[in-house]
């Protein structure tokens, strides 16, 4: 297994990744939330060459539209087919640019929303400090799913909703910033795995799919940690069943070998399908995995996997700590926004 090295971003202490994976996410909201139109110059133009394109002589070369003859005496009825033809050509054009603008304005126009990954542990924590202090987080546009979720209730502090609701979003200004939508298991499923599972699949099916069929849900940003262990999200290594799955969004995993052993987990397919992919990570404690997952990728652990599934879309913001004793190529990490803070939030 050969792995495409991801951006890696290191920093000499906590505050640091957490300042910095904040602005990556305003970075990534704002990227998402800008209209199409503005994304994407000269729609018109585009959608002209593509019918051009149709045009193009199969050598390369220009395109003729009726007007050879090889009779010299009908010059004359060649240059008025010319002007004909080059005359029709604009009026296609024309059309096609015209029922084009005519059926944008007839569609209805679909609200832009944010759609985030979130994973638990320490991420939540880091979210907290770097978030929160924030006053450019348009919350109120915001999509939020979860990557695992163990399966206790809500109240436990291995929940990772639960730890995500009262270190996130109940600090949220929503009077001043919005709510975000926030998408969590059905609490009342969690003594059945597969269930909850399943409907945790289908609540991400109503979130990205609507009425149209698509093989795989597009996050605009997916945050993971990864643990001493190895596992990301809820995938462990040794659960090589879950790591192969290919069709399923969703899996349920059984007796986890560290904390809560019932869980469900997002897949490797919808990780690697989303537009950016970011691994936090921090603490001297995770130094020998992440030198694993750098210089042994032939392992084939989670992140590993990630790495070469999502290459080029996958940055690591990691603290030195973490990176003790890796021989790896390490960047600075230049802000992408004004550190506009909130100094409202203590």
């Amino acid at each position: 297994m050969t792995t495409t090295v991801p951006k890696i971003f290191a920093f000499h202490e906590f505050t640091g990744v957490a300042e910095a994976v904040a602005d990556y996410i305003v970075y990534a909201q704002n990227a998402a939330l800008l209209p199409k139109d503005r994304r994407l110059s000269n729609v018109n133009l585009s959608e002209n060459s593509s019918i051009l394109s149709g045009m193009t002589s199969t050598n390369g070369g220009s395109v003729t539209l009726n007007v050879t003859n090889n009779n010299n005496s009908n010059n004359n009825n060649n240059n008025h087919t010319n002007n004909s033809s080059t005359t029709d050509m604009h009026t296609v054009l024309s059309n096609k640019s015209l029922s084009s603008t005519r059926e944008k304005k007839d569609r209805p126009k679909k609200e832009l929303r944010f759609k985030i990954a979130l994973s638990g542990g320490s991420l939540i924590q880091v979210l907290h400090e770097g978030l929160l202090k924030r006053n450019d987080v348009q919350w109120g546009k915001w999509d939020v799913y979860f990557a695992d979720e163990r399966l206790v209730p809500f109240e436990s502090d291995s929940s990772n909703y639960g730890q995500a609701k009262r270190k996130i979003f109940d600090l949220i200004d929503t009077e001043k910033y919005g709510t975000p939508n926030v998408f969590h298991i059905d609490e009342s499923l969690i003594n059945d795995p597969q269930e909850c599972a399943d409907n945790y699949e289908k609540i991400l099916i109503r979130g990205f799919a609507g009425r149209d069929s698509v093989k795989l849900p597009m996050f605009d940003l997916f945050l993971l940690g990864c643990a001493p262990d190895g596992h990301i999200a809820s995938l462990f290594p040794n659960f090589q069943e879950n790591l192969r799955e290919k069709l399923a969004w969703v899996v349920p995993v059984e007796k986890a070998p560290s904390g809560p052993s019932e869980r469900i987990s997002l897949t490797i397919p919808v990780i690697c399908h989303s537009h950016r992919v970011i691994f936090v990570v921090e603490g001297a404690t995770k130094a020998p995995i992440i030198k694993m997952i750098m210089e042994r990728p032939e392992k084939g652990l989670p992140s590993s996997i990630v790495n070469e599934g999502a290459a080029g879309r996958v940055s690591w913001f990691v603290d030195d700590d973490a990176l003790t004793d890796v021989f790896v190529t390490k960047k600075n990490y230049k802000y992408h926004q004004k550190l506009n803070f909130n100094n409202s939030f203590e």
